[in-house]
């Protein structure tokens, strides 16, 4: 139920803010729970993606700093997050995922960079992806970077890309690890294609660095 009430509330906030947003290839969301994946190119971008793919719920890792705030720890749960030590994940930054995905109605939103300011692939995700036996569809966001661009109601384009599903019975090795990662690039390319051959990404928050 909160979860339900925090997406309309993102949902009114979006519309007010932007309120020029596009969801590509709907069509292609597999039945059932599935991880959506795409490259994170703004802070806000998962909120999107989980509005791209309503009514369909969505869980996703906080770093574990965030939960220290009794209120935020609150909102956080009941919003279906889970904290994650990103320096030394764990085991379970892999075992909730997969036992939510395997007993419960939700399905995952998972950034394979890690964070917005790196474009290095992380083998996580796949992990996730076989022990729980279900699909990852690879997604991408297009539009603004930052809070304050929004406010120039530019475009904002979620396309969701051919569902990639691994092999239950495959061993995970670097190998076969690497070849669903190179099926996730491939996917994130096409997918910026076919919203606007002319995008390429730029790190905001390295770009002002530079500058400043």
């Amino acid at each position: 139920m909160f979860y339900s009430f925090i997406r309309v509330v993102a949902r009114v906030i979006v519309a007010i803010i932007n309120g020029n947003s596009h969801y590509l290839n709907k069509e292609k969301l597999p039945e059932g729970n599935y991880i959506i994946v795409g490259p994170h190119r703004a802070w806000f971008d998962m909120i999107y993606f989980a509005l791209a793919a309503s009514p369909k719920p969505f869980s996703f890792m906080a770093k574990k700093e965030l939960f220290k705030n009794p209120i935020l720890r609150f909102i956080l749960k009941h919003a279906n997050a889970f904290p994650v030590n990103r320096t030394h994940p764990g085991p379970s930054a892999v075992k909730t995922p997969v036992k939510w995905l395997r007993k419960r109605d939700i399905s995952l939103i998972m950034f394979p960079s890690g964070t917005r300011h790196s474009q290095e692939m992380k083998g996580g995700v796949a992990l996730i992806a076989k022990l729980s036996g279900v699909p990852i569809v690879p997604t991408v966001y297009q539009g603004p970077l930052t809070f304050k661009q929004l406010f120039t109601r530019k475009s904002v384009t979620v396309a969701f890309g051919e569902p990639i599903y691994p092999d239950r019975k495959a061993k995970m090795t670097e190998e076969y690890q690497n070849d669903l990662l190179s099926q996730m690039e491939t996917e994130f390319e096409k997918l910026d294609q076919q919203i606007d051959p002319s995008f390429k990404y730029v790190d905001v928050s390295n770009h002002s660095n530079k500058q400043g």
